[in-house]
């Protein structure tokens, strides 16, 4: 087995918020449902579900720092969270990371529901407006045939023989150091302190059901490419009638073909002809919201930058917009007629300026064709 942490992608002195975020990573890798028949990523998705279960608990991640993996055998550390019954029960383990064997702490009935994660991918012209977008999340809702009580009809829950509805249990073992107390979550219950004799057959007791589930999401104008999102209570729900988790959506913004930002301004560039440059002239541009006339002064050459204020991005956590900043480039002229070729080297001999017009230059090929 490899080291716990390798598995996670996690060095050794990583916080907690650091292994609970690389793990999902890992998981979403990893999941079955993203490896469709490949036995390797299930195996190692097993091994990094175990690594987390450690990891996570900071009594059990202390004792696998102090010993490893093989001091927490018959210790209630490690050990396989896929193994010992499977069933639906051992898939939630898995996907939303509710494995029973959850260290001390917690207390007994209905535990929340994870947080889980989505990508929403939007315009840049999104960004800028806002927009209602729809994101699509598997997760675990409740249980409609038995109202997320986990029993089946007619049936009830009772309270755990094993932890008498405390959701732990303790146990003293043998150490080099002599006894020493442990407490666990109650491996009968999961930490439920109640059991179910008849579940329901829908869910098998769990009270949630594995769904997917669309809701709109209200992006505010402003929000930037790695932004994040939080929707309170649309994560997954507990187990038997356990709170929902958060949904965190992360914004991914599609690059534009004519517009880059930069903060809260939007960068493009402005291509005018030589003699729009040469003489000045009023050049109509079209920005996300609508067109404006842009005044180009005679004489402008290539790089110069004209700025459009409050034509950028709204300020997320301010007042008006960002700017608009327009780079000139002034345009060669390609395709010269006859004619356009001879005004060309008119103008360039009344500036005094000379052309180098090689033999298998355009110009030179032009004049001997008419010559």
């Amino acid at each position: 087995m490899s080291d716990f942490y390798d598995l996670v992608g996690v060095s050794r002195g990583a916080s907690q918020d650091e292994i609970k975020k690389a793990y999902r990573k890992r998981a979403r890798e990893l999941h079955p449902d993203a490896n469709p028949g490949n036995e390797a990523a299930e195996a190692e998705f097993k091994q990094v579900a175990e690594a987390y279960e450690t990891l996570s608990d900071p009594q059990k991640r202390s004792h696998y720092d102090r010993f490893g993996q093989s001091g927490g055998q018959g210790a209630g550390f490690g050990g396989d969270p896929f193994s010992g019954g499977g069933g639906l029960g051992d898939i939630f383990e898995a996907f939303f990371n509710t494995a029973g064997g959850g260290g001390g702490g917690r207390s007994a009935g209905p535990q929340r529901g994870v947080d889980l994660e989505v990508v929403a991918e939007l315009d840049l012209e999104d960004t800028v407006h806002g927009v209602a977008k729809e994101v699509t999340v598997r997760t675990a809702v409740s249980c409609d045939t038995c109202e997320a009580t986990g029993a089946a009809e007619g049936a009830s829950a009772e309270t755990c023989g094993q932890c008498n509805g405390a959701g732990q249990v303790q146990q003293v073992r043998q150490s080099f150091l002599g006894q020493m107390m442990t407490t666990t979550t109650c491996p009968r219950c999961a930490g439920q302190g109640s059991t179910i004799s008849h579940p329901c057959t829908r869910c098998n007791g769990e009270g949630r059901n594995v769904e997917d589930r669309t809701y709109t999401v209200d992006i505010p104008a402003g929000v930037g490419h790695g932004s994040t999102l939080r929707l309170s209570g649309r994560g997954a729900v507990g187990p038997r009638g356990g709170g929902a988790g958060d949904l965190y959506v992360e914004v991914r913004v599609k690059q534009h073909p004519v517009f880059a930002r930069d903060g809260d301004d939007l960068l493009a560039e402005l291509h005018v002809a030589v003699a729009q440059a040469a003489l000045g002239a009023t050049i109509s541009f079209h920005t996300l919201d609508d067109a404006v006339d842009v005044e180009v002064p005679s004489g402008s050459q290539t790089g110069k930058v004209f700025t459009l204020r409050e034509h950028g991005v709204p300020r997320l956590r301010g007042r008006g917009r960002g700017r608009m900043l327009l780079t000139l480039i002034v345009d060669t002229p390609t395709e010269l007629d006859a004619e356009q070729a001879e005004l060309l080297r008119r103008f360039a001999e009344l500036r005094g300026e000379s052309i180098d017009e090689h033999s298998d230059g355009f110009l030179s090929r032009l004049k001997s064709k008419f010559s």
